[in-house]
């Protein structure tokens, strides 16, 4: 397995062709070496990050935060500090993303619930959809949106 085609490096680790050249071309995956013919020949340390990035895009990382990790990753005896703040940071991201998915869910409930299932001039998901005042909760998620008409 050191010496691994694109598009077998692709099927082992499930990131795509163009993915892998992408990350190539922004310095996270190291270019490899090349055949006589030209093609790029892939190693198992390759195929070790790209699943190690993947992992961490499937996590939600950003590619900044990957990166830094995959630093840290170099510098085993280093302590974890970094690699546990850049964590509990996505964690929190992440736990304010369930939030607002939350609200989005409470509010369509709502919706649901008051739709009394008459014609589209009473429907109350058109009306709340159409007047954000008519909603229980904030749920733009940071988006600011306009009552004027």
């Amino acid at each position: 397995m050191s010496d691994l085609s694109i598009g077998r490096l692709s099927a082992l680790s499930g990131v795509k062709v163009p993915t892998i050249r992408y990350y190539e071309s922004i310095g996270m995956l190291d270019a490899p070496p090349r055949s006589p013919g030209g093609q790029r020949r892939y190693g198992p340390d390759h195929l070790e990050r790209l699943r190690f990035i993947r992992h961490g895009r499937d996590l939600g990382f950003g590619l900044d935060d990957l990166r830094a990790l995959q630093d840290l990753s170099a510098r085993p005896d280093q302590s974890c500090d970094e690699a546990d703040r850049i964590a509990r940071r996505q964690l929190l991201d992440v736990e304010r993303r369930i939030a607002g998915l939350e609200a989005v869910r409470a509010e369509l409930l709502r919706m649901v619930e008051r739709c009394s299932h008459g014609v589209v001039d009473e429907c109350r998901v058109i009306q709340t959809l159409s007047d954000h005042a008519l909603c229980a909760h904030d749920h733009a998620g940071g988006h600011t949106a306009s009552k004027a008409g």
